[in-house]
């Protein structure tokens, strides 16, 4: 889309109120190791421990979206200038990933992907799509209906011990198995499902993955093309540190023409051909049909700039370690923890075998924020970037007070 004179000196001036200087971090400390906390205004209200459900954002990333409501008020941007910086929000997405641009489109939530992609397979009787019993409700409300309308079967590989290793998946897939579809990291414990591994079974049985990745990307370090996953996508509320209304959608290069669009929209326009005949774009932004959500997407901008200055294996070697330290001293205090003892992410789950109001109280007290699970009879914790060792013993002392 050429912008005009006028909208290219107005997104220029945007530009630069959405883009303020960004102090030098505060050196790592002990009690701040990644050198953030001074980012999080969360950390003075108590001990946040609930990034698995909905992130805070560093004060970066929210001075960005103050920045384009300003402009919202007072010079709008051009639909160009918005547009642009979707793509350069896709950029710092591949890069995250270690994908091509043209492999990741941005969609409206993580649901959206796998609807997507469940519509492109053509999906009929004696075929077959093989979940495990650690995924997201999405995917069996959605392959529920597929079994209603279409016919196809849908197996569900039992976990045991809180984990569903690859080896688990081998028997369930055959060769009508159209679609492996995962979790990168379950939302019920925290388990890491182990995509390499999981895509070089697939592949060799002549099907493809699919992960639901919203509970790992920004907090677990990925390189698609090592992993050899065909598909993902993931919200930006989590681990992403970013807002609502925006999620990377990853479709491997070679999968392109495989997986259609849905719909169809004026921001599909690669070239006007005249005659009211168009070219389409054919990499990924041919699922970008409409107008998105641009006050997400520059929150997600902002967002990308942040992790990628910070580094995602950094925040995975400090976070996951958090949650070891968690898992060891849960285990020691003799609570039932459901996440298996080694695992590779920051999500900790617990039952906590005792009345949940007085749980309630008692985390309230200490002003400690997690998650309730399962009719309240299960916590989930899930240290960040910004937490630290002594704000994980501040929840064990409350445990160790039930033990």
């Amino acid at each position: 889309m050429k912008a005009t004179r006028r909208e290219f000196i107005g997104s220029v001036s945007a530009a630069a109120v959405l883009t303020p200087p960004r102090p030098a971090s505060p050196a790592a400390t002990d009690d701040d190791p990644l050198g953030v906390r001074g980012d999080f205004p969360v950390v003075e209200e108590g001990v946040y421990l609930n990034c698995a459900y909905i992130a805070p954002s560093p004060t970066p990333v929210v001075e960005a979206v103050r920045g384009f409501l300003d402009a919202k008020i007072r010079s709008p941007l051009s639909l160009g200038a918005m547009v642009d910086e979707s793509h350069a929000a896709r950029r710092k997405f591949a890069r995250l990933i270690g994908a091509g641009e043209h492999e990741v489109a941005l969609l409206y939530s993580t649901s959206e992907g796998e609807n997507i992609l469940a519509r492109s397979l053509d999906l009929g009787p004696g075929d077959n799509v093989v979940i495990d019993d650690l995924h997201f409700q999405t995917t069996y409300v959605l392959y529920q209906h597929l079994a209603e309308t279409s016919g196809i079967e849908v197996r569900v590989v039992p976990s045991s011990d809180g984990a569903a290793p690859v080896d688990a998946f081998a028997e369930f897939i055959d060769d009508r198995t159209r679609l492996v579809s995962v979790a990168w990291v379950s939302n019920q414990n925290g388990y890491q499902q182990d995509l390499a591994g999981l895509a070089e079974l697939a592949h060799d049985r002549g099907t493809y993955v699919y992960a639901d990745a919203v509970q790992g990307i920004g907090m677990l370090d990925l390189d698609v093309k090592e992993t050899g996953i065909d598909f993902f996508t993931t919200g930006t509320y989590k681990w992403l540190l970013a807002g609502h209304g925006v999620a990377p959608f990853y479709v491997r290069e070679e999968l392109l023409d495989l997986v259609a669009p849905d719909r169809y929209g004026h921001l599909h326009v690669a070239e006007d051909l005249g005659e009211y005949q168009y070219r389409l774009y054919d990499d990924a932004r041919k699922y970008e049909y409409a107008t998105l959500a641009f006050e997400a997407v520059y929150m997600l901008s902002a967002a990308l700039d942040y992790l990628l200055r910070i580094g995602v294996k950094n925040i995975e070697r400090h976070t996951v370690g958090l949650a070891h330290r968690l898992h060891e001293g849960l285990t020691v205090q003799g609570q039932a923890v459901l996440t298996p003892p080694g695992n590779r992410s920051s999500i900790v789950a617990f039952e906590h075998g005792r009345d949940a109001e007085m749980v309630r109280r008692a985390l309230e007290a200490a002003r400690i924020k997690l998650s309730f699970r399962v009719g309240d009879t299960q916590l989930r914790a899930s240290p960040a970037l910004f937490n630290n060792a002594a704000e994980i013993d501040a929840l064990l002392d409350v445990t160790g007070a039930w033990a």
